[in-house]
């Protein structure tokens, strides 16, 4: 008879290692946001995002038609930035 013991905590550690660096891998292949993704990513209703940063100078935004697109790596930046700016 051949017994295997297996470590659950390492297991575990090894699944969300891999989930994570897929999570990264996806996160880096969005080059835009819309504005549904924009209100997922900040936790925060249109209305919210309109009225604290939206009308920001710096804030990158494209308006495409009638469609608002967000440079993904800059609005990362100027989120970070801005909530810094906040405290």
């Amino acid at each position: 008879m051949i017994k295997i013991q297996v470590d659950e905590s390492e297991i575990r550690q090894m699944y969300q290692d891999a989930i994570e660096s897929r999570l990264e891998k996806l996160d880096k292949e969005m080059v835009y946001w819309d504005s549904s993704e924009l209100k997922k990513r900040t936790c925060m209703s249109w209305n919210t995002i309109q009225n604290t940063f939206f009308f920001d100078d710096d804030f990158p935004k494209i308006k495409v038609g009638g469609k608002w697109y967000f440079p993904a790596e800059k609005v990362k930046r100027f989120l970070e930035e801005w909530l810094i700016n906040r405290r």
